[in-house]
């Protein structure tokens, strides 16, 4: 199935919208998206981490901070 959209033409807000409308169709059924073998990996390394007591955690209010300061600086 081919499609066609005037990506160029397109505002970024209307790709954004359009982005989201795509992430809320495949939300519905998680399971027919397959996951990379990476994230196994990843997966498995940050149970070691915690396993090892090398994990290091903030709290989300920490974390959500950080990144609003991060976006912030970019713009």
């Amino acid at each position: 199935m081919n499609f066609h959209l005037p990506l160029n033409e397109m505002t970024t807000a209307e790709k954004l919208h359009l982005m989201e409308l795509l992430w809320e169709d495949l939300r519905r059924d998680p399971e027919n998206i397959p996951s990379p073998a990476w994230h196994e990996e990843v997966l498995a390394d940050r149970q070691r981490q915690i396993e090892e007591g090398k994990a290091k955690f903030i709290p989300l209010e920490e974390f959500l901070q950080s990144i609003q300061e991060k976006i912030a600086c970019e713009t």
